[in-house]
């Protein structure tokens, strides 16, 4: 294994121009462009990142979902049942890290911070947004569970919404974290890459590069 992993090549994207120097004093600003570029770039699924959240254990768990808005007010947002792994997670210990790569254009962005529940309003209007059978199986049982015996549970569901199309899964839950720190990572081939970390100080941001 050591040797496949070796013969393998890496940072074999095209970075575009980037000065940490003339960066924006809000993060978000940074954010948007470079999910701007990418979404420009054709990059298959953008908005897919790495949730990162500590277990009751005190191991880390990670698993990839999706980027579902970015608020006014700089909350990252996300969803899924409050009965997950995930949403256990979170309801024991509400902070967490969110990761983006976008490997064709060698970027990266890291987040940490504090998370916070959504009201139940969005979390609703969040998943009457989603399709039919996701709707269905959110309804039909809890995620990350058991596959239950009942084969015929998420048909069930799916009649259930049909007939009634404003039904919400009970523990369908939105969240949002606020990051205390963002870092900007734009790799080199030469491994000279350009890191730029954003931390919150009061109600603004301070700026500083990182060795690479």
């Amino acid at each position: 294994m050591r040797d496949r992993l070796r013969d393998l090549t890496s940072l074999v994207g095209t970075p575009p121009a980037f000065d940490p120097d003339a960066a924006p004093d809000d993060p978000r600003d940074l954010f948007e462009a470079w999910f701007g570029a990418a979404v420009a770039a054709g990059i298959p699924e953008p908005h897919a990142m790495t949730l990162s959240t500590i277990g009751a254990d005190g191991v880390p768990d990670a698993r990839v979902l999706i980027l579902k808005d970015v608020t006014d007010d700089g909350g990252f947002t996300f969803a899924s049942g409050r009965r997950s792994a995930k949403g256990l997670q979170l309801r024991a210990n509400p902070v967490a890290a969110l990761t983006f790569y976008w490997p064709s254009q060698l970027r990266s962005v890291r987040l940490r911070g504090k998370v916070v529940e959504a009201s139940a309003e969005e979390a609703a209007e969040d998943f009457r947004e989603r399709g039919l059978t996701a709707r269905a199986i959110a309804l039909a049982g809890t995620q990350s569970e058991p596959v239950p015996s009942d084969a015929d549970a998420v048909a069930r569901a799916r009649a259930r919404l049909v007939e009634e199309p404003g039904l919400v899964a009970p523990d369908w839950t939105l969240w949002r974290l606020y990051p205390a720190s963002v870092e900007f990572w734009q790799g080199s081939e030469t491994r000279d890459h350009l890191r730029l970390r954003y931390t919150r100080v009061g109600e603004g941001w301070a700026r500083q590069r990182l060795w690479p």
